[in-house]
């Protein structure tokens, strides 16, 4: 197998540039979670297709592996997914409890432009496994790592072009759905979905802990 990254989108393809205008520590500073978005986007849909294939190809794996894939959903699809989510919560909890459930979905993630579903390819994770058994149940955890790497890229970068994204975890709900809706392989295991759009209300106020507390330095 080619171990190399995949991005699945619906939309042609584009090699256009975003010039960031912030630093990184100023794009890591001002990234927050927006749970208040619309379905316009400050650019055109290129543009997140090229972020995406940035993080992709220079995100950092351990072992090189590049055991992450990465599949954009746009208009329908993108709607599709959270009909997906809303019908298997709907089956789960009571009527009651559906309409708030509905209403956080509808309201929060379904409302926004498009999303991002990230997976790890096990069958690239299973093949380290027996390729290096020392290191054997190391590769999941580091699989993980991988992918929040890819996460908290892109993410920053939308950000950073005027679209606001949360990160959601109905996975493993849906993963066997999902793969179904958009022909994936089996291998690949669903890790989060980050729906994105152009924010329609500030973040809110984040609580910051000391940092005293979070970091040591010895010299």
């Amino acid at each position: 197998m080619n171990n190399i990254s995949y991005l699945v989108v619906s939309i042609k393809t584009s090699n256009c540039i975003n010039d960031m205008k912030r630093t990184f520590a100023e794009a890591l500073e001002h990234r927050r979670t927006y749970y208040s978005i619309g379905n316009d986007s400050s650019v055109q849909d290129e543009e997140v297709v090229h972020i995406i294939r940035t993080a992709v190809k220079f995100v950092p794996s351990s072992f090189n592996s590049q055991s992450s894939r990465v599949v954009l959903l746009l208009g329908s699809e993108h709607t599709k997914l959270w009909d997906i989510v809303k019908n298997k919560l709907k089956a789960l909890v009571s009527d009651e409890q559906f309409i708030k459930t509905q209403e956080k979905i509808d309201g929060s993630f379904a409302c926004g432009h498009g999303t991002i579903l990230f997976f790890e390819d096990q069958t690239v994770v299973q093949s380290l496994q027996k390729a290096f058994p020392l290191y054997s149940e190391n590769f999941p955890v580091w699989s993980e790592h991988t992918s929040g790497m890819h996460q908290l890229a892109i993410w920053t970068m939308l950000e950073d072009i005027g679209l606001g994204a949360s990160l959601q975890h109905y996975n493993p709900l849906i993963d066997d759905d999902v793969r179904k809706n958009w022909g994936l392989s089996e291998s690949w295991k669903l890790i989060a979905q980050m729906p994105f759009g152009v924010p329609t209300a500030d973040p809110g106020e984040k609580e910051m802990k000391d940092l005293s507390e979070r970091i040591k330095v010895f010299r």
